[in-house]
């Protein structure tokens, strides 16, 4: 089993940034592939970026650019930095790991206000 536990989420006026990070543990030697989606009130759950066991990245098309995905193995830890926040962004916004299953956090609230 892997656990993910998230943290950095909060409130940011637009044009804004904020870092979220994501402490994996269990079995982490299995997770080819860290991801952070987003969910908003409403709205499908989506793929926001994804970091692979490679370090190859992949982003959705609207945040390339402004949002980095990133890891540090030593820690654990992969992080997100989200640069130019806007306020369609708000949401909650989850870590996933793939293994042969996925596996996901509690989530962490972002808010992005005008």
């Amino acid at each position: 089993q892997v656990q993910l536990v998230e943290s950095g989420g909060g409130l940011v006026q637009a044009g804004g940034s904020l870092r979220l990070s994501c402490l994996a543990s269990g079995s982490i030697s299995k997770i080819y592939a860290m991801g952070w989606f987003r969910q908003a009130p409403g709205k499908q759950r989506e793929l926001v970026a994804r970091i692979n066991f490679d370090g190859t990245t992949n982003y959705l098309d609207s945040v390339k650019g402004r949002f980095t995905i990133s890891s540090d193995n030593a820690k654990s830890t992969v992080y997100l930095q989200m640069n130019s926040l806007e306020p369609d962004e708000s949401a909650v916004y989850y870590c996933n790991g793939a293994t042969i299953a996925h596996h996901w956090g509690r989530g962490t609230q972002d808010a992005v206000s005008s």
